[in-house]
């Protein structure tokens, strides 16, 4: 598979020279098309500072980030947004849908801002609500559905344009047992039908266990990597048995 995403010596610190506080200390990491990446560790470890990073909202303090190629530590503001619109897709714990618009609607927000034919806009609409079970409820309002359509939906909405990868923060944070179970066999099903390069941030084992691959935080580094094999319980455990061994409340 080839390279979608390459860190290279990545740190980034806050404050004024001489009180600084390093968040992240030297992350080396390659993302490959077709990943599904989970990043965990104890509270403080740096996880959502390295998603901050990776999916341009930040700037790091030293080293690459390379997407596709192309640095994008070295792009301006204007290229970076371009490069967000066309490449990349984002899933927040919060739904951030619009209360005025149907679900379809909702869903069909990027592709009309960026001018997509009608036609080509409700053909991949329906498209993304088949895959993540919304097919019924596209004429409702954000409203009329529980919490758990809606961050599908949300999801629906960040993989329609078609992004080279995705990153979710928290994605099941907000989200009963039941309804992240099913958000995170939607993600699963589209990740393994090459639909979407996944990057996600999470707290919870359960919701680590879908990923390909977990990578643990401690300190600001990345402390080690799980693979899945076929059996995603064992690798669930996997995860709570390594959790347990950095210490540290995992939020």
């Amino acid at each position: 598979m080839d390279q979608l995403l390459v860190v290279k010596n990545l740190s980034k610190s806050y404050g004024r020279r001489g009180y600084q506080t390093a968040v992240l200390n030297d992350i080396n990491m390659t993302v490959r098309e077709g990943d599904f990446i989970a990043i965990m560790g104890p509270s403080g470890a740096g996880k959502t500072t390295l998603l901050n990073l990776l999916s341009t909202l930040d700037q790091p303090t030293h080293g690459q980030i390379l997407l596709d190629g192309a640095d994008i530590t070295a792009m301006k503001n204007k290229e970076l947004s371009v490069l967000r619109r066309d490449k990349i897709g984002f899933i927040f714990q919060e739904y951030n849908l619009l209360d005025n618009m149907t679900l379809q609607d909702n869903i069909a927000l990027p592709l009309s801002l960026n001018g997509v034919p009608g036609g080509e806009v409700i053909r991949r609409v329906q498209e993304q609500a088949k895959v993540f079970g919304l097919a019924e409820h596209l004429n409702k309002y954000p409203y009329q559905l529980s919490g758990g359509q809606k961050q599908r939906a949300a999801s629906a909405r960040a993989l329609i344009t078609k992004p080279r990868i995705l990153f979710a923060d928290e994605p099941t944070g907000a989200l009963d047992s039941r309804s992240s179970r099913d958000l995170l066999r939607s993600l699963r099903t589209v990740n393994e039908e090459g639909a979407a390069t996944i990057l996600m941030v999470t707290h919870d084992a359960y919701t680590a266990s879908y990923a390909k691959q977990v990578y643990l935080l401690k300190d600001g580094r990345i402390e080690c990597r799980l693979n899945r094999g076929a059996d995603r319980r064992a690798f669930y455990e996997e995860i709570l048995s390594m959790l347990a061994t950095l210490g540290g409340e995992q939020e």
